[in-house]
């Protein structure tokens, strides 16, 4: 298993390499770069003329470099990124890309693991039920609430719950993490409960369209398996409805759901985007598609590249799970190695 995990992270650093010059590429293939939004800005709001705007952008674009071609811009940023750390200047934000980075991510990926583990649990919970009382209103029901939750829009939902709050609630603190009165304010229960009430909808939004894929699979999955042979044997020998459930049944039913985990890190990071806009939440989405938007190239490539990065840590995430869940994939691995 250890030589497996050495084996897999070793093969990722060529994977993050290719990811990243495909990903600086994509984003440098439109026309245009930040200079073209700073020369449109001092026209459209300076009220400066197209000739002051043109030579204050090129100025610009000579002083950071974005006259270089592509293939000197990636080699200036992955060197520093190997050499020293350093990601780059975010030209829109002004500050280091790591710090951009630093504020947004670690909050994003909390909420985004707190929606997945709820999406997950409740998910996995309604397919077992679901599964276990086929054709009964139970399943029915279930059935229902995941068909909405996989059809439904996000932001529909989104712009349903911020019309019920500022026109039938009176809440007008909806566009941060946190009340005015605690912005600053060391961590408390009172704070952390002022948090809740910020971030709930975007849970909830969150939590029911990811509970719908897992419900829908899981049943399906468990559907399949409690037909198997192995199961009725289970249930020749005198083992209760249960133990087969749990015990042999649903522990092969979740293989397809832990293999989903390899690819669900990247979504849980930029699922949240139209919810995270509408709710105007400084989070990973909306930075990504605001630098996209300026042009702020290499807010926008670090962003991809740490994407690209949890893809891969959840594939290894996901092979390990497996490993654990099922006997047979240890022996396999054990045998090759």
């Amino acid at each position: 298993m250890f030589r497996f995990l050495l084996v897999r992270i070793a093969s990722a650093i060529p994977v993050l390499f290719v990811l990243s010059v495909v990903t600086f590429a994509i984003i440098q293939a439109p026309p245009g770069d930040y200079s073209d939004y700073i020369r449109s800005q001092m026209i459209n709001q300076g009220g400066a003329s197209f000739e002051q705007a043109d030579a204050q952008a090129q100025a610009y674009k000579i002083a950071n470099g974005l006259d270089k071609p592509m293939v000197v811009q990636y080699v200036n940023w992955v060197t520093g990124i190997v050499t020293r750390g350093d990601f780059g200047h975010s030209l829109f934000y002004n500050k280091p890309v790591s710090e951009v980075v630093g504020e947004r991510l670690p909050r994003t990926l909390a909420l985004a693991l707190v929606c997945h583990i709820l999406a997950s649990v409740i998910g996995i919970t309604f397919g077992i039920l679901a599964a276990t009382r086929q054709y009964t209103w139970v399943d029915s029901l279930l059935s229902g609430i995941s068909f909405l939750g996989m059809t439904v829009p996000r932001f529909l939902m989104a712009l349903i719950i911020v019309y019920i709050l500022v026109f039938h609630f009176n809440v007008t603190e909806i566009n941060s993490f946190h009340s005015a009165k605690y912005g600053g304010a060391p961590w408390s229960w009172d704070k952390f409960v002022d948090l809740l009430k910020h971030v709930w909808p975007v849970i909830a939004i969150a939590t029911f369209g990811g509970l719908a894929y897992n419900m829908r699979v899981m049943r399906g999955n468990l559907l399949d398996t409690l037909n198997a042979q192995y199961v009725e044997t289970a249930r020749a020998k005198g083992l209760s409805e249960s133990r087969v459930i749990m015990r042999h049944a649903v522990p092969n039913a979740l293989h397809p759901l832990v293999m989903y985990q390899g690819v669900v890190l990247p979504y849980m990071l930029t699922g949240e985007i139209e919810t995270a806009i509408i709710f105007a939440l400084p989070t990973v989405g909306p930075a990504i598609v605001g630098s996209m938007w300026v042009g702020d190239v290499y807010v926008t490539a670090t962003f991809m590249l740490v994407l690209s990065a949890t893809l891969i840590v959840g594939n290894i995430i996901a092979d390990m799970l497996l490993a654990l869940l099922d006997p047979r994939v240890r022996l396999g691995g054990g045998a090759h190695a």
